[in-house]
């Protein structure tokens, strides 16, 4: 059965299924617009495995609440074998034991496991994916001053 995107998102949704792109090189290159991670944050998408990513679209992502994920230099969804059909359980630690940088293991239903690059390269994106983003973090800011 073919459905267009917003339906299929709209199903997952109702599924409380989460979603994750797996992308290759340079993801979120081209414009900087913050849509650009708002859009698949809409969509439900909850994490991006890229082999790399562009600088400001990973902070857009973490700002939107979406965990970006890097390859291991080298491995790729190709070299995985990934089709992304899979079903797949990312293990993130509790956000006070998240190392920037830190290395975490990936599983799917296929029986395949990898390991990935939580790509929260800073003291802010920890904060930031602690609150769910920085709407959220923002909001709780203002109301914790009133």
């Amino acid at each position: 059965m073919q459905m267009d995107v917003f339906d299929c998102a709209q199903r997952y949704a109702r599924e409380n299924t989460p979603l994750i792109v797996i992308t290759g090189k340079d993801y979120g290159s081209g414009s900087s617009r913050d849509w650009a991670a708002k859009g698949p944050y809409l969509l439900g998408i909850r994490a991006v495995i890229a082999e790399s990513f562009e600088r400001i679209h990973r902070s857009n992502l973490v700002g939107m609440g979406i965990v970006p994920l890097q390859f291991l230099h080298g491995e790729n969804a190709e070299t995985l074998g990934l089709t992304g059909r899979e079903v797949y359980n990312i293990v993130i630690p509790d956000v006070n034991d998240i190392k920037p940088g830190q290395h975490i293991q990936v599983q799917t239903n296929t029986g395949k496991q990898f390991q990935v690059i939580l790509r929260f390269d800073t003291e802010v994106d920890l904060l930031f994916y602690k609150h769910g983003g920085i709407l959220n973090y923002m909001i709780r800011k203002m109301l914790s001053a009133i």
